[in-house]
């Protein structure tokens, strides 16, 4: 059977070792054993997210961590500011404004970063402002932000700092607590390794004083039945049992490598991606670019769709395309996850030969041959 390589930037691939941890037989999830596995996991996370605060784990897609910021420390007729440079961001406006929260945007040109003194100038004009919503790495365009300068602005302010974290997490470089965030959301299925189902909000001690005064209606994505729950080492409601115990294994493996040289292997698998698409003559998106994944111009007279079509139906490598307006316009190969060396140098062999098929000319081999000479082999 022909070897496929996922290179989306969510799901990513889940590696062997912790597939056969989830294929292991079902435990029941009000047992010391389950807990037991729960509280590895969930300290392994802290590790991972760099926070000495609370951590909580909701069966649930990223989006649902996301509802869970806002619900959970607003209430009707709050602002926020959201930065909104991407689909994600807008994602942010979009539950706000369903819940009867006020929309400040601060819009970014896709593929471009926001300047922290815009931030800064838009908190000084709306002192009332209860939150400064943003992402790490904006999925949709490539592009990673500068969380930490952004943060030490927020955090001389009431407003709560509040972080999609969800492509970013274990493929940027990200530190919760040091860069003054109060609420940093993420999901499962990219630097985390594991198939989509799991959501994750860290939760500081300035966001539970606002958990406290909040009045936006919640149920399920409540704090604080979580935190009731997490002192029994528990969970309110039913666990997604064999995403947490795959989590358990990711959380080691990720660990006992270390987050920051994990990191470091992103960014070079990111570093051979890009150079490689440059030596082919293509162009990179966006002007900041991560390390989670990257978004590449389709050469002029090609579709992107065309591209993305072909290396998954003849070449087995699976990219992804861009949304909305630049949808046709952009491929994205990710770096995150369970994506390796090996995942990264075939692809770049498939987009090659993609590419020759489509009529594209450039030197032959001269992408495959860059990206050897940073990864090695």
């Amino acid at each position: 059977m022909k070897k496929h390589y996922l290179m989306t930037p969510g799901p990513t691939p889940v590696p062997e070792e912790i597939r056969n941890e989830m294929a292991k037989p079902m435990i029941h999830h009000r047992t010391k054993e389950y807990q037991a596995i729960f509280k590895d996991a969930t300290e392994g996370l802290k590790k991972i997210f760099k926070t000495s605060g609370d951590i909580f784990t909701f069966t649930s897609s990223g989006t649902g961590a996301m509802e869970a910021s806002i619900v959970n420390v607003l209430s009707p007729g709050d602002k926020i500011i959201v930065v909104r440079g991407g689909k994600f961001g807008e994602r942010f406006g979009d539950i706000a404004k369903a819940y009867g929260v006020e929309v400040i945007p601060i819009d970014v040109e896709w593929g471009d970063v926001p300047k922290p003194e815009i931030i800064k100038e838009t908190l000084n004009k709306n002192p009332d402002v209860k939150g400064v919503y943003t992402t790490l790495c904006e999925t949709s365009t490539a592009t990673v932000y500068d969380i930490k300068a952004i943060g030490g602005i927020v955090r001389q302010t009431n407003a709560l700092f509040v972080v999609d974290v969800i492509s970013g997490l274990g493929a940027d470089k990200f530190e919760n607590d040091a860069w003054g965030v109060d609420i940093a959301v993420c999901g499962s299925q990219k630097g985390l390794m594991i198939p989509p189902g799991l959501a994750f909000c860290s939760v500081s001690q300035k966001a539970w004083r606002a958990v406290e005064e909040s009045k936006l209606p919640k149920f399920y994505f409540n704090f604080k039945k979580y935190k009731k729950s997490y002192l029994e080492t528990d969970t309110p409601f039913t666990s997604a049992i064999t995403l947490v115990i795959g989590l358990k294994k990711a959380v080691e493996t990720i660990n006992a490598k270390g987050v920051d040289n994990t990191i470091a292997e992103h960014e070079n698998m990111a570093r051979a991606f890009r150079e490689a698409c440059k030596a082919l003559g293509l162009n990179i998106f966006s002007k900041h670019p991560s390390s989670a994944v990257t978004a590449v111009n389709a050469p002029a007279g090609i579709s992107a769709d065309d591209i993305i079509k072909l290396l998954k139906t003849e070449f087995g490598v699976t990219f992804a395309g861009g949304q909305d307006t630049l949808k046709g316009k952009i491929f994205r190969g990710a770096h995150m996850g369970g994506i390796d060396t090996e995942h990264t140098i075939e692809s770049i062999k498939a987009l090659e030969q993609a590419l020759a098929r489509l009529g594209y000319k450039f030197k032959a081999a001269s992408g495959i041959d860059t990206a050897k000479k940073i990864l090695g082999g």
